[in-house]
């Protein structure tokens, strides 16, 4: 999931910007905003997901299985693009925070804590991309769980070591082709809010400014995430292309991995996880 947050400050008696206190963002009064709750219910959905797990090791392990095998696959994917000059820091990103089995229970805690009071500190436009983050996280934790079920309940009939086979025939049990249309697409709008925070006058130096109220505050995790996913994208000085290729390659995944041939799709994948593991 990603996360990002702008909002104007003052100038203090020098002239110079002040950065806002992440110490007393964290306490302020809850705020009613309808995206604050949106934020809130997907952090709660993936609260329970986790509860779950820890309850159920063998569903836990499934869980990371999937994870993995998914984050092999974007990995071999998306070769090219993570080591291409302009585009390996935003692709390692993506596959850091969307596509690994990293557990991201700290940050979540940390968004939790300001969720309530986000929008009386950002303006609208980031207030928005911050519920989508949320969308697509407690989306793709969701798929993720139908996943490692059927991935678990596989397990005696699936030969062992055909894992690509097992991974389709789970794929296609499971189904959701809209589901997998809706989290490319809320990517895809999470990737062009985050190329226009770029452009945003002040940013990287408000978040630079950030650092130790956010230290002081508890919220480390959440800021390192923020300055390295800016980073990520100011690099690339404009995402267009780069989405492109996301849209492109993931759209033909999802329509591979429904529509062809279990045998043809099987090899696909098979050969594509090589390829990457000799790299």
């Amino acid at each position: 999931m990603f996360f990002f947050a702008w909002r104007k400050v003052s100038h203090g008696a020098n002239g110079f910007y002040r950065a806002p206190s992440l110490a007393r963002l964290a306490t302020l009064p809850a705020c009613m905003d309808p995206t604050a709750q949106k934020i809130q219910d997907a952090l709660q959905v993936v609260s329970q997901f986790r509860q779950q797990h820890a309850s159920d090791p063998a569903l836990a392990q499934a869980s990371t299985e999937i994870k993995r095998f998914q984050a092999r696959r974007f990995k071999a994917s998306y070769d090219d693009l993570l080591h291409s000059p302009r585009y390996q820091t935003a692709a390692t990103f993506f596959l850091h925070e969307l596509y690994s089995d990293k557990d991201y229970a700290q940050r979540d805690q940390q968004f939790a804590r300001i969720a309530t009071t986000i929008a009386r500190l950002f303006p609208q436009a980031v207030v928005d991309t911050t519920g989508a983050l949320a969308e697509v996280h407690a989306l793709t934790e969701t798929l993720d769980d139908q996943m490692a079920r059927g991935w678990l309940a596989d397990a005696s009939s699936a030969p062992k070591g055909n894992e690509c086979d097992r991974y389709i025939r789970c794929w296609r049990r499971l189904g959701g082709r809209a589901a997998r249309h809706h989290q490319l697409e809320v990517v895809l709008q999470l990737g062009q809010e985050m190329d226009r925070l770029t452009r945003m006058r002040g940013l990287r130096t408000l978040l630079k400014m950030m650092r130790r109220p956010a230290a002081a505050a508890g919220l480390e995790s959440l800021q390192q995430f923020l300055e390295t996913g800016f980073d990520a994208f100011a690099k690339m000085e404009g995402a267009d292309a780069f989405l492109k290729q996301i849209q492109q390659r993931e759209s033909e995944w999802i329509r591979m991995l429904f529509d062809d041939d279990a045998v043809t799709c099987g090899t696909k994948l098979a050969n594509l996880l090589a390829t990457g593991a000799a790299h």
